[in-house]
């Protein structure tokens, strides 16, 4: 069973200790961020060195490419994707043509992906976008309206499965509330729970079907006010499996997040044990990750039968035109 991690790398090219810890640890799958995509064919190689390293051809590596901000596939190299809010902006008018087009900017986005290795996209996010929040997720967001959200969101998740890229709906179950930025504090989150589930918890109960999910580094206090989701038993179990009745593949936000405090061990551990199936590690540092390495266990037989049954949903058309895609999104977008 591999390790129910997914790890990063330092720089564009694999070290030989980072070759050798991999192959010893087995971890489920990688991360990459722009400081390892430089251009294509170098990409390409560190994608088929990372999977060589653990011997698994189909090994997932993932990366955040939502668009705008967030797009770790850069100029000019790769297109660069408009931000969540612009197709927002395009269904105030019209709903049908915003989805059409959030729909095939994620199938080629999915395309560029997998041209350079990459088979998991960390996106979409559906959280939604609340008037006051700290702007970590701004215009990330399709916006305000958790039925819109849900919507566009189901657009980006069906197009990036169309061309054959797992998406991830993050972050489950609702970022949009934070005062603060989780990269570097922890945020709570006082809302009552019933408002919560009218409104952050609307795109993720409409996107529940969806293969991956990735978790919020949050303190929910009307339904946990001593752990964020990640490490909540409540949180995962009655919230995210239960209301929300998402039964795929649960990924924690980065654990070398600020937001969570602790022992990179204790926390890997802590994820899993409050119901995880993967732990999520990005920086590469290699001491880092022999920390978590040292909390992670086996990917468990649910984990596997959960990650198994999302490859499967992958359905990719090998002789997509990307140039008449990319005519299609430019007039829609016009």
């Amino acid at each position: 069973m591999p390790l129910a991690a997914i790890l990063g790398c330092a720089g564009p090219e694999l070290t030989a200790a980072e070759r050798d810890f991999f192959r010893a640890v087995d971890p489920l799958g990688f991360i990459v961020f722009a400081r390892n995509l430089i251009e294509p064919e170098q990409s390409r190689r560190l994608a088929a060195d990372l999977r060589a390293a653990i011997g698994r051809p189909d090994a997932p590596i993932l990366v955040d490419q939502e668009g705008g901000r967030v797009a770790r596939l850069k100029a000019p190299h790769w297109r660069h994707p408009p931000a969540a809010d612009r197709f927002g902006a395009i269904a105030a008018t019209d709903r049908a043509r915003a989805a059409e087009a959030v729909r095939l900017n994620h199938e080629l986005m999915a395309v560029e992906m997998r041209t350079v290795g990459i088979n998991v996209d960390c996106a979409p996010l559906v959280d939604v976008r609340m008037t006051g929040a700290h702007d970590i997720i701004g215009d990330r967001a399709f916006g305000t309206d958790p039925y819109l959200v849900a919507d566009l969101g189901r657009a980006a998740a069906e197009g990036l499965l169309a061309g054959g890229v797992m998406p991830i709906v993050k972050h489950i179950p609702g970022h949009g509330r934070a005062m603060v930025d989780s990269h570097f504090d922890l945020p709570r989150v006082d809302t009552d729970i019933d408002t919560l589930a009218e409104t952050d918890f609307v795109p993720f109960r409409a996107l529940n079907d969806i293969p991956w999910a990735m978790t919020a580094h949050i303190v929910y206090t009307a339904i946990d006010p001593n752990q964020p989701a990640t490490l909540s038993r409540t949180v995962i179990a009655e919230i995210i499996r239960g209301e929300i009745g998402f039964s795929g593949l649960l990924l924690s936000d980065d654990l070398s997040m600020k937001a969570l405090k602790g022992g990179l061990d204790e926390l890997a551990q802590g994820s899993l044990d409050a119901g995880c199936d993967v732990v999520l590690h990005c920086n590469g540092d290699m001491a880092e990750m022999e920390k978590v390495v040292r909390g992670t266990k086996p990917l468990s037989a649910a984990g596997i039968a959960r990650y198994e049954q999302g490859q499967r949903r992958l359905n990719a058309d090998p002789d997509v035109d990307v140039a008449e895609l990319q005519a299609e999104l430019a007039d829609l977008m016009a």
